[in-house]
């Protein structure tokens, strides 16, 4: 049950009801306060629940990296990866791709590593912290996931490159033998060679985790208003909203809308070089025979390409496709979707529910979770690109942090993209 309570102002708003948002306030609720959400969606239905289910602690290096850089031109769509820059966006991912190159420097990415190493490190625990209070800690399992080849040289190389990578908290090691009896199983000789990474999660359901943590929410007082934000602005006292025309009065407010999130802020002086990373998805219900529920996720990594058993169906999803939140789907990623699933004799057929959403992402690749130094009670969350269901829960428990305890993380702060900045 939502409840709105439109007319009167109350001590915090979050604006944005994605994963995020709802873990920044159920900690602040949990801490007591008074907190109203502003989500104009009764279901999300963009990343936050869109994505692959993998709490992904392996993920220590930014994308945007040397290495990236130096293998762009080979993870094309055109060349059947999972990279797109369309023609149409070049406005978007041209000026965004500028950005990238320089924040790609040795320097900014040891940097930016160090960042990630940190944060990862807490994911998992802070899920836990965060499932617990939700009564639901069966939403996670810690029960890593595996990394699949299809050809010998592939498998080669991409042993080496995991041998070399920092995973932080998480751990590589071979495939073992029920591993591979099960990769037979799904897939059979399609599997040539695969590795297991120890330490990694993955969330049972997305729409029951959204509905979960929605419903912690309000059981804890919460109140959740039904509309869209279009503007935040500064008052003597506080920090207004309009939300669907309509003035609300807060006392803080913390800005978790996603890509959304640069159309708040840039307006207040913010420099936000954010993108909409978009991404597809296939997924169709299947039963235990066809996927046992109990397999973790699987990466085929020469497909790019994730294939997940949630609680509602499997989930095949992929694509890194630079573009405007609003533009069109490109029905040919779904069809390679398809084309992959076929291939591999995955349980999805023409009949799979498509959908694409949008990652937001900065030129770094790292979130931006910070104070405003224009606005004084105004904060932001947002920017966690693919990492965004991993961090949540960090994320939110940063943002309570922020809010009562002042504590703010510097390296996160929106004033990275400033000219004069050294980052």
């Amino acid at each position: 049950m939502t409840r709105s309570n439109a007319n009167i102002a109350a001590r915090h708003a979050i604006v944005g009801g994605g994963v995020a948002g709802l873990a920044s306030a159920i900690a602040l609720q949990h801490a007591g306060r008074q907190v109203t959400l502003i989500e104009p969606e009764i279901r999300p239905s963009g990343a936050s629940w869109g994505n692959a289910g993998h709490i992904a602690v392996e993920q220590v290096d930014p994308l945007a990296s040397p290495a990236m850089l130096s293998t762009a031109w080979q993870r094309l769509f055109f060349r059947g990866g999972a990279l797109s820059l369309p023609g149409n966006a070049i406005r978007q991912w041209l000026p965004f791709g500028l950005r990238l190159m320089r924040a790609a420097s040795p320097a900014r990415f040891e940097q930016g590593r160090a960042v990630l190493s940190e944060m990862l490190g807490e994911a998992i625990p802070a899920w836990q912290r965060l499932l617990e209070n939700a009564g639901a800690p069966d939403l996670m399992r810690v029960g890593g996931h595996l990394i699949v080849w299809e050809s010998r040289a592939s498998a080669d190389a991409g042993r080496a490159a995991w041998s070399k990578a920092d995973t932080g908290v998480a751990r590589v090691r071979d495939a073992d033998a029920a591993d591979r009896e099960r990769l037979r199983a799904l897939v059979g000789e399609a599997a040539v060679d695969a590795v297991r990474i120890d330490g990694s999660g993955q969330i049972a359901d997305p729409s029951r985790l959204l509905e979960r943590l929605q419903a912690t929410f309000l059981s804890a007082g919460g109140t959740v208003h039904r509309g869209r934000a279009e503007a935040v602005l500064p008052r003597a006292g506080g920090v207004e909203l309009r939300v669907d025309g309509q003035q609300m009065l807060f006392e803080t407010v913390t800005v978790t809308a996603g890509v959304a999130s640069g159309a708040l802020l840039r307006p207040l002086g913010h420099t936000v070089p954010i993108i909409a990373e978009r991404g597809y998805h296939i997924q169709q219900p299947v039963s235990d025979r066809d996927w046992p529920a109990d397999t973790p996720p699987i990466v085929f990594e020469d497909r790019a390409t994730i294939v997940t058993r949630f609680e509602s169906g499997l989930r095949a999803a992929s694509f890194v496709e630079f573009s405007r939140p609003d533009a069109p789907p490109d029905p040919r990623k779904w069809q390679r979707l398809r084309d992959h699933a076929e291939a591999l004799g995955l349980p999805i057929d023409a009949g799979a529910r498509e959908w694409i959403g949008s990652r937001p992402t900065l030129p770094d690749y790292l979130p931006a979770i910070g104070a405003s130094e224009r606005v004084p009670g105004l904060y932001y969350a947002f920017g966690h690109q693919h990492l965004g269901l991993t961090l949540a829960a960090t994320t939110g428990e940063r943002v309570a942090a922020m809010i009562l305890e002042g504590k703010r993380d510097p390296r996160l702060s929106l004033t990275r993209f400033e000219k004069g900045q050294a980052r």
